[in-house]
């Protein structure tokens, strides 16, 4: 089994009962809800990463303000000539404030929409479990950073 690791910052971004979304369009192109933000480039910082990936996926300026939480998530899929994939991805979560430039829709990306949506409308939204917990950091704010209480 080959193991991948992938490292990734994000960005709720909360604003008049409106929260900022990009659309991703997966490898089989279904599209789904997630917050903005993306892979570490090797040597980034993670704060760079997402001021660099909200620039990218939705055309604004982003100050992260604070580190809200880590998501972790473990998956397992096939990979090519029947090999398996066992997936880590952790997720550094920000509070994010918009700083300036103009809503606009990524070109050639892994996403092709972004929005802002009501906080009220996100359960109805066709969206990736990434949205759930950023905005569960967001509002519950825990001091570990983590959603759940360890065991």
């Amino acid at each position: 089994m080959h193991r991948e690791l992938r490292v990734a910052a994000y960005a709720v971004c909360v604003r008049d009962g409106r929260v900022l979304l990009a659309r991703w369009v997966a490898g089989d192109g279904t599209r789904r809800w997630t917050l903005p933000g993306g892979g570490m480039d090797h040597g980034e910082d993670p704060y760079d990463t997402v001021i660099r990936e909200l620039d990218e996926e939705t055309g604004y300026a982003v100050e992260p303000v604070t580190l809200l939480g880590v998501h972790s998530v473990l998956r397992r899929y096939p990979r090519k000539l029947g090999a398996v994939a066992d997936f880590h991805g952790l997720r550094l979560v920000y509070e994010g404030r918009v700083t300036g430039g103009e809503l606009r829709h990524e070109v050639n990306g892994s996403t092709d929409m972004a929005a802002w949506h009501a906080l009220d409308d996100v359960p109805r939204l066709t969206r990736v479990e990434l949205v759930d917990a950023g905005l569960e950091l967001w509002r519950d704010r825990p001091t570990s950073g983590h959603l759940y209480p360890e065991k």
